[in-house]
C-alpha cells in the first residue's frame, strides 16, 4: 500500500495524516496533539514524536519518510530554521534533530507551500483549473504568507523564501513586525493586524468577524475604516505577486482569505495596480480547509 505521512506543524496544534496514494488521495488516520509552544523548543519536537508514535500504533505500519509542514524554512545553506513566528524554532537544526529523534527521514516545507500543493493537486485548482501551470497560494490569518507551485511542485528558491510577499515592505503605517522590519505586508493585512487596528480607531477590541459584520450593517465608523484598508492594501500588496509572477490562479486561506469582499472589491483594489491592458488572474476559495496544510506535507 502506497502511504504518505504528513505533519502541519501550527503556532497551536500538531496535525499529522497518513493518506493512501493514487490519483486520488484518501485519508486513513488524521490526528492532532497541542503543540505548547511556551513549553520549549525540545518539547514541541517531544510533541510531534508522540504523534508520529500513535499514527503508527493506528495505522500498524512505520513510515519510510515523513512530510512536514513548518511556520518558517529550514535555511538552505546553514540547516537551521529561520522566519518562523513561532520564535523558540528559530535558529535551532530542525530537520537533524527531528530526524535522529524519529530515525526516519524528513522533509521540511513552508507551510504556506504546503496549503499551496494541496489545493493546486488535491483540490480547488485540481476541481476549477486542472491545466493551470503557475499557482500562488496565500494564507491570511494571524499572519500572511504565501507559497508558488509551479506544475504541481513547489518553488521554495535560493534562499528558501521564495512567496513570501507577507514581509515585502507595503506601508510604514503597520508598524514593527517581528522580522525586525517596519510596514511589512502581514502588519497591515493579518488578522491580528486588523484587529489592532480596529481597536485603536474605536477603543473596543473586536474579532476580524465582527468588524466584517459591523461594516456590513453600515453602522460602525472604525469597522469602516478598517475594512476599507484591509482592501485598499490587499489589492497593492497582490498586485505585486501578480506583476512579477503572473499566476494563472491565486488561492486565498486563512481566516482573513475567508472575508468574501477580497474576491470583488479587494480584487478591484487590485485591477488598479497590475500592468496590463485586462486583468485575467482567477481568485479561489480553497476547497480543503484546515486539512490544506498537513494534506500539502504528505505530498511534499
Amino acid at each position: 500500500m502506497d502511504l504518505h505521512w504528513g505533519i502541519d506543524l501550527g503556532g497551536t496544534k500538531i496535525e499529522g495524516v497518513v493518506l493512501e496514494g493514487g490519483p486520488n488521495p484518501v485519508s486513513l488516520k488524521r490526528l492532532r496533539v497541542p503543540t505548547e509552544a511556551d513549553k520549549g523548543y525540545q518539547h514541541i519536537l517531544g510533541q510531534i514524536a508522540r504523534l508520529v508514535e500513535v499514527l503508527i500504533s493506528e495505522v500498524g505500519v512505520k513510515p519510510e519518510k515523513i512530510g512536514i509542514g513548518t511556520p518558517g524554512v529550514i535555511d538552505p545553506i546553514l540547516q537551521t530554521m529561520k522566519n518562523s513566528n513561532t520564535t523558540v524554532m528559530n535558529g535551532m537544526p530542525f530537520k537533524k534533530d527531528l530526524e535522529q529523534l524519529l530515525n526516519l527521514p524528513i522533509v521540511v516545507a513552508n507551510d504556506a507551500n504546503c496549503f499551496a500543493v494541496a489545493e493546486t493537486n488535491m483540490g480547488i485548482v485540481k476541481e476549477k483549473m486542472p491545466d493551470a501551470k503557475v499557482v500562488f497560494g496565500v494564507i491570511m490569518g494571524s499572519g500572511v504568507g504565501g507559497g508558488i507551485v509551479i506544475d504541481g511542485k513547489p518553488l521554495t528558491g535560493r534562499q528558501g523564501i521564495a512567496g513570501e510577499w507577507g514581509h515585502n515592505f507595503l506601508d510604514a503605517s503597520g508598524g514593527n513586525c517581528y522580522c525586525g522590519k517596519k510596514g511589512c505586508v502581514e502588519t497591515i493585512i493579518s488578522g491580528k493586524s486588523l484587529e489592532r487596528f480596529s481597536e485603536e480607531q474605536s477603543g473596543e477590541h473586536l474579532k476580524l468577524k465582527t468588524i466584517v459584520e459591523r461594516y456590513h450593517a453600515g453602522t460602525d465608523r472604525a469597522a469602516t475604516k478598517t475594512v476599507k484598508r484591509m482592501l485598499q492594501f490587499f489589492g497593492k500588496g497582490i498586485a505585486n505577486v501578480i506583476n512579477i509572477l503572473d499566476p494563472d490562479a491565486i488561492v486565498l486561506g486563512g481566516g482573513v482569505g475567508n472575508v468574501d469582499l477580497l474576491y470583488k472589491e479587494g480584487v478591484a483594489e487590485a485591477r488598479k495596480y497590475i500592468f496590463n491592458n485586462r486583468f485575467d488572474t482567477v481568485f479561489l476559495k480553497p476547497k480543503l480547509g484546515d486539512s490544506a496544510g498537513v494534506f500539502g506535507a504528505a505530498l511534499i
